[in-house]
Formats: C-alpha cells, sequence, structure tokens
C-alpha cells in the first residue's frame, strides 16, 4: 500500500507536478485527474491509436473553447464528434463577443432585452441567431453545393473562419467534426431554410461510412469524452465494432443512478463492448470548464 502525502504547493509550482502531487495524496476526484492525465498522455503517445474528441456544446460559449481549439491544432485527436451547437458558437464567436453574467439573473428582464442567458454567459441575439443566419445565408451560397456530409460541411465553414476557430483547424488539419444532431441548432435550421429553395441535403450516412471506415481498420482506439448525450454515445457506439475502445477519459457531472448514458461510468460500456475490456479508463467527476485547462495544462 501506498502512503497518503500532503500537498507541498509552493509559489512557483508548474501545472504537471501539481498534477503529480494530486497523484500522490490520494484525495478522491483529484486522484482521479491525475489518473486520467496519465491515460492521456499514454493514449496521445500511442501512435497506432485512432483518438476521438468528444464534447457538448454548451462549453465552447466559454473560454474553454481556446482548450479545444488548441487540441485540434496540434492534432491531438483523428475525429471530433459534437453537437450543432458547437457550430453555433464557434461560428458566432467568431464575429461577435459572449458576454460575462451570472446564474441569479433575471431571465425576464434578459428576454425583454434580447439577451440570453446560457448559465452565466450572457448572449445578446446580434451575437448569436442574427449573425448566424447572416454568415450561414452568405456560406452556403458560396459553397454552392447539393449534398454534404456534416465533416464536409464543418471544413467549408472552416475554411471561412478565422484561425481562432476550432472549424478552422478541422479544415486546416483535415480532420473530420462529426454533427450526429445536425439539425439541433442555428446552425442546423438555416440549413433547412437554405434547402426551401435551393437543391440542398445533408447526407449523415456519409458520416456513418467515414466513422465505420476508420474503426474497421485500426486495432487501437482511445476517447477524451467530455460530458454525455449524443456525441458521447456516437463515439463509443463505432467503437464497439473494433472491440472497443483502448483508452476512456470521462469528464462528467452526471450521477449514473438515472440510468442515463450522460451518468453511465465506463465499466458499464465495457458491458457492451464499446470499450475493451482490457482498456485503461477512468470517469472524473467535475465541471469540464475547470477540469479540461488543467488536463490541457499538465500534458502541454
Amino acid at each position: 500500500m501506498n502512503p497518503v502525502k500532503d500537498y507541498e504547493i509552493k509559489s512557483k509550482i508548474d501545472v504537471s507536478e501539481l498534477v503529480k502531487q494530486m497523484e500522490a495524496s490520494g484525495g478522491f476526484t483529484s486522484k482521479k485527474l491525475a489518473y486520467g492525465v496519465d491515460i492521456l498522455k499514454k493514449m496521445l503517445g500511442d501512435k497506432e491509436s485512432l483518438n476521438f474528441l468528444s464534447f457538448p456544446a454548451d462549453i465552447i460559449a466559454t473560454g474553454t473553447r481556446g482548450v479545444i481549439r488548441e487540441m485540434i491544432k496540434e492534432k491531438w485527436f483523428d475525429v471530433v464528434i459534437t453537437t450543432c451547437g458547437t457550430l453555433d458558437h464557434d461560428l458566432a464567436r467568431s464575429f461577435k463577443d459572449y458576454y460575462h453574467g451570472s446564474f441569479g439573473m433575471d431571465d425576464v428582464e434578459l428576454h425583454k432585452k434580447e439577451i440570453n442567458r446560457l448559465g452565466n454567459i450572457l448572449i445578446p441575439n446580434e451575437s448569436y441567431g442574427i449573425i448566424i443566419e447572416e454568415k450561414m445565408r452568405k456560406f452556403l451560397k458560396e459553397i454552392n453545393a447539393n449534398e454534404m456530409a456534416t465533416y464536409e460541411l464543418v471544413w467549408e465553414l472552416g475554411k471561412r473562419l478565422k484561425n481562432d476557430s476550432i472549424m478552422y483547424w478541422c479544415w486546416k488539419n483535415e480532420i473530420p467534426m462529426i454533427i450526429p444532431g445536425i439539425t439541433d441548432g442555428a446552425v442546423g435550421y438555416q440549413l433547412w431554410q437554405y434547402s426551401q429553395n435551393n437543391k440542398f441535403k445533408i447526407d449523415v450516412l456519409k458520416d456513418e461510412k467515414l466513422l465505420s471506415d476508420l474503426v474497421w481498420n485500426v486495432k487501437i482506439s482511445g476517447a477524451l469524452i467530455i460530458g454525455g448525450g449524443i456525441s458521447k454515445h456516437h463515439t463509443i457506439w463505432h467503437n464497439q465494432f473494433k472491440q472497443g475502445l483502448d483508452y476512456a477519459v470521462y469528464i462528467t457531472t452526471a450521477a449514473e443512478y438515472d440510468g442515463s448514458l450522460s451518468g453511465a461510468r465506463p465499466k458499464e460500456a465495457v458491458s457492451w463492448g464499446k470499450i475493451n475490456e482490457k482498456a485503461r479508463h477512468v470517469t472524473i467527476e467535475g465541471d469540464a470548464t475547470i477540469i479540461l485547462p488543467i488536463i490541457f495544462a499538465s500534458l502541454i
């Protein structure tokens, strides 16, 4: 048995040293965070591993967008799976600012002022729906395609955005971003609007073929899965066809007692064959806007 050690935090301690001390402290979620960093180090260092990044859209409304962007810029992941809201926030914030607010604000007053609240982030209408509608109409006219997979749409949008955006680096590094629920957001709604007067459709089955081709041709795969929902399930679903993920790090605030996919731990996915029986895996309970920057800073 290893003894529990106290933290020894000095004024100029770096993040990687702090994470090492978390492992030695034996303290609850901090130890899980340290173990997660260790798994990701091995996963990213495994040249044979096909690596997935899965996350929900809400964190892209925060500064955590910068962490996701840098991970993709550095080519840490081969595939990204997320929700339509990621396209919304990434596109909108390329042209307009979001603002600080608080969870306790008067939402009736905000609605009267045409300001939307996402947690403690404030998003005026001109920073979201209005700018997305304006840019999507322009971009779709320029793209002038009849049919596209979601990853092809992301690349086309990315080449038209600044290099401070996630979609730009997906395009630049040719990393497919898959959006299984493409119509569930402002960008998706603009696709539907555009299709009313133009011969246009999204081919989600082309996305599925890409994912299938990727997983059927690798022996090792890993994933950093933030949050839950459709992006999480799509990631683990496809990996069952190669005998499951070999590395898996979950970050979640969801509980498992209600049987939800979002709260399900990796060991449950083992029973489905979505995570390999011999895989290294961990669940880090907590807010991704705190945990993810620490993980990223430690890894770099």
